[in-house]
């Protein structure tokens, strides 16, 4: 019997192997399929902000909330492990791979091609085919400069900056600005993320 959704992201948030030709990585191959469709249709031609935002719903299964906004073109693989908060906006060119979950907090900004991973391939070459899903989890709040990238199992604290081009390979504190290969805390924002809530 062939593997289901809610069966395939329950093994992706225990961050379990999914062995390649399993069940679980026949899934994701099929899955796939379907993102692809869904984003072949989001980039080609104009489509007003409501599509867009339909199109979003189509690809993640849930409903987007009319404050999103993104800017295709915009590249997806799976799609149903991705959850965008409100007032969420995401920039041009940007590359989301949430087979392992992707979170984007409330008011948080994605610059132009940002590139967000969520999958780890087994360091031994003969089982390289094997993965590791960890999510990434952005806060409220979050600014991603242009070209950043984060890497498997991150979490962005509310308040965060990153800087242009860093490539994020830890967790970020809240209220800090990040930057550089890989990113550093730079300074403190100066600013207290949680006020006014």
């Amino acid at each position: 019997m062939a593997m289901q959704l809610d069966e395939f992201l329950q093994l992706a948030a225990r961050g379990q192997l999914l062995e390649s030709g399993s069940a679980a990585h026949d899934f994701m191959h099929r899955a796939a399929q379907d993102a692809l469709r869904v984003t072949a249709q989001l980039n080609s031609g104009y489509h007003p902000p409501e599509q867009v935002r339909a199109l979003l719903g189509e690809l993640t299964g849930q409903p987007i909330h009319d404050t999103v906004a993104l800017f295709p073109p915009f590249y997806c693989e799976f799609g149903k492990n991705l959850s965008f908060g409100r007032n969420v906006f995401v920039n041009l060119g940007c590359r989301f791979q949430d087979t392992g979950g992707i979170t984007i907090g409330d008011e948080s900004l994605i610059g132009h091609g940002c590139t967000l991973t969520t999958l780890n391939h087994a360091v031994d070459p003969v089982r390289r085919g094997d993965m590791v899903p960890a999510p990434i989890t952005i806060g409220r709040r979050v600014w991603l400069g242009a070209s950043v990238t984060v890497v498997p199992g991150v979490t962005i604290g509310d308040g965060a900056i990153v800087g242009a081009g860093a490539v994020v390979t830890r967790d970020v504190p809240a209220d800090t600005i990040v930057a550089g290969v890989p990113a550093r805390v730079i300074r403190g924002t100066g600013f207290d993320s949680s006020a006014g809530d």
